[in-house]
């Protein structure tokens, strides 16, 4: 049995072939693709299937909402339909769902190696799991035990209003309110939210910076130098913004920890979160996802994971294409 399984983001498509072993997937081939340099999904499936033999299933996670089996990318001008998928490919059965619902469903299949522990925590087996993903946008989904497995639910909790905590906060929803209008969580904790609160820090906080960070903020990408200066400790306003970053991060997850009753644990997706480990390990975080009030026991018992693996949401997709209804066995 041949699986394609797919991970679509508004920076890059990544796109894999599994090979069914007994009641295991291994993972054969691994492309990824500039979704920017693309008209449309169905253009780097043909190219990344070219001369392959036929596929038996696929499933493709998509950074967006899924309705009917549709989906307009959030942070691309694609529309992508799940009909078009399986024309394309020509297999008899194609799956579109959210990329952090395929996160979600890949978290049963990771290895210990490729979860690293904020919190360690203890685990209900069977309560809900939740997964948040800081990368281009912000996505988050969880698992619900349905008596006998897992299912993963899609959510855009990432889009959900941003809800300042302190007097700072405050003033950096209204920096972000002056160039939105309407703030989500999402506008700052992305990889686009993280260069805003740099941004802010510098504009309206007054915070400096050397010459040297800002040639090297204008000549390459900003989020990327923000995290490595400021884990160096190069630039004192990269560290405080990732800092920030962190808190903001943590408290995100730990809302999404009450709103999903997340029992089961917490896992960050995405890009961010392990380029980011030294910083999110230092507490800050823990701190945020911790401080809620009456709750604060009850969330000290919730394990909290970071995802190493930055090819998991494939390792999901192609579970659930296998699972042939999207669910679990």
């Amino acid at each position: 049995m041949r699986i394609l399984a797919g991970d679509v983001g508004g920076t890059k498509t990544n796109l894999a072939l599994f090979l069914r072993e007994g009641s295991t997937l291994r993972r054969k081939e691994l492309r990824s693709f500039p979704s920017g340099g693309y008209p449309d999904l169905e253009s780097i499936l043909t190219e990344f299937l070219a001369g392959k033999p036929g596929v038996d299933a696929a499933c493709i996670g998509v950074a967006g909402p899924v309705v009917s089996g549709r989906s307009r990318v959030t942070n691309l001008p694609w529309v992508v339909d799940e009909d078009s998928v399986k024309t394309a490919i020509g297999a008899p059965r194609a799956f579109l769902i959210n990329d952090l619902q395929a996160t979600a469903f890949s978290v049963a299949y990771l290895p210990g190696e490729s979860l690293a522990v904020l919190q360690g925590g203890k685990a209900d087996p069977r309560g809900n799991v939740a997964v948040i993903a800081a990368g281009t946008g912000l996505g988050a989904s969880f698992l619900v035990w349905a008596g006998t497995r897992y299912l993963p639910v899609a959510s855009e909790a990432g889009h959900a209003d941003f809800a300042p905590r302190d007097e700072r906060e405050v003033r950096l929803f209204h920096y972000l309110k002056g160039r939105h209008g309407r703030v989500s969580v999402e506008r700052a904790v992305s990889g686009p939210g993280l260069h805003a609160i740099y941004r802010f820090l510098r504009e309206s906080e007054g915070m400096a910076e050397s010459p040297e960070i800002e040639a090297l903020l204008a000549a390459e990408d900003p989020p990327h130098v923000i995290s490595q200066e400021g884990l160096s400790g190069r630039s004192g306003a990269c560290r405080e913004a990732l800092r920030i970053f962190s808190s903001l991060y943590g408290a995100q997850a730990g809302n999404l920890t009450l709103q999903m009753m997340a029992t089961g644990g917490v896992s960050l997706g995405g890009g961010i979160a392990p380029s980011i480990l030294p910083i999110l390990s230092e507490g800050t975080f823990l701190e945020s996802f911790l401080s809620k009030g009456r709750f604060r026991q009850f969330l000290s018992r919730v394990p909290v994971k970071v995802i190493l693996d930055d090819k998991a949401a494939l390792l999901g997709a192609a579970h659930f294409a296998f699972a042939g209804e999207g669910v679990a066995g």
